[in-house]
Protein backbone atom coordinates (compact mmCIF):
# COMPACT_ATOMS: atom_id res chain seq x y z
CA UNK A 1 0.00 0.00 0.00
CA UNK A 2 1.72 3.36 -0.95
CA UNK A 3 0.26 6.64 0.31
CA UNK A 4 0.10 10.16 -1.64
CA UNK A 5 2.58 13.03 -1.02
CA UNK A 6 1.12 15.65 1.44
CA UNK A 7 1.80 19.18 0.05
CA UNK A 8 1.63 22.00 2.12
CA UNK A 9 1.80 25.44 1.71
CA UNK A 10 5.17 27.06 2.29
CA UNK A 11 4.15 31.04 3.37
CA UNK A 12 6.45 33.55 3.94
CA UNK A 13 5.52 36.91 5.42
CA UNK A 14 8.47 38.87 3.51
CA UNK A 15 7.40 39.43 0.17
CA UNK A 16 9.57 36.87 -2.22
CA UNK A 17 11.47 38.91 -5.69
CA UNK A 18 10.58 36.86 -8.69
CA UNK A 19 13.26 34.02 -10.22
CA UNK A 20 16.16 35.39 -11.96
CA UNK A 21 15.85 34.38 -15.82
CA UNK A 22 19.07 32.35 -15.19
CA UNK A 23 17.53 30.00 -12.86
CA UNK A 24 14.31 29.13 -14.87
CA UNK A 25 16.71 28.92 -17.66
CA UNK A 26 18.75 26.36 -15.32
CA UNK A 27 15.74 24.53 -14.44
CA UNK A 28 14.13 24.10 -17.82
CA UNK A 29 18.00 23.73 -19.62
CA UNK A 30 19.88 21.56 -17.12
CA UNK A 31 16.82 19.91 -15.62
CA UNK A 32 14.06 19.63 -17.95
CA UNK A 33 11.37 21.00 -16.59
CA UNK A 34 8.48 21.67 -18.75
CA UNK A 35 6.84 24.68 -19.39
CA UNK A 36 3.75 23.66 -17.70
CA UNK A 37 5.46 22.57 -14.28
CA UNK A 38 7.24 25.87 -14.65
CA UNK A 39 3.94 28.18 -15.20
CA UNK A 40 2.45 25.92 -11.84
CA UNK A 41 5.66 26.10 -9.37
CA UNK A 42 5.72 30.57 -10.81
CA UNK A 43 1.86 30.80 -9.93
CA UNK A 44 2.46 28.94 -6.65
CA UNK A 45 5.49 30.43 -5.15
CA UNK A 46 3.64 34.20 -5.97
CA UNK A 47 0.54 32.81 -4.17
CA UNK A 48 2.62 31.64 -1.36
CA UNK A 49 5.60 34.06 -1.42
CA UNK A 50 7.73 31.10 -0.99
CA UNK A 51 11.09 30.24 -3.09
CA UNK A 52 10.43 28.76 -6.30
CA UNK A 53 13.05 25.66 -5.76
CA UNK A 54 10.85 24.75 -2.67
CA UNK A 55 7.51 25.30 -4.00
CA UNK A 56 8.68 23.16 -7.03
CA UNK A 57 9.94 20.10 -4.74
CA UNK A 58 6.86 20.36 -2.52
CA UNK A 59 4.77 19.76 -5.56
CA UNK A 60 6.94 16.70 -6.31
CA UNK A 61 7.99 18.46 -9.73
CA UNK A 62 11.91 18.32 -8.11
CA UNK A 63 13.84 15.53 -6.39
CA UNK A 64 15.74 15.90 -3.69
CA UNK A 65 18.65 15.86 -5.68
CA UNK A 66 17.14 17.73 -8.11
CA UNK A 67 16.78 20.48 -5.27
CA UNK A 68 19.85 20.18 -3.78
CA UNK A 69 21.43 20.53 -7.68
CA UNK A 70 19.80 23.53 -7.83
CA UNK A 71 20.79 24.87 -4.57
CA UNK A 72 24.47 23.83 -5.39
CA UNK A 73 23.91 26.10 -8.66
CA UNK A 74 22.36 28.70 -7.26
CA UNK A 75 25.48 29.07 -4.85
CA UNK A 76 28.01 28.71 -7.74
CA UNK A 77 26.63 32.00 -8.75
CA UNK A 78 27.06 34.38 -5.97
Amino acid sequence: MTTAPVVTMVMSSQRQPPPADPLLQFLQRRLGLSPSALDLGLRQAELEQAPLPIVLWSFGLLSLNQLEEVFDWQNSQL
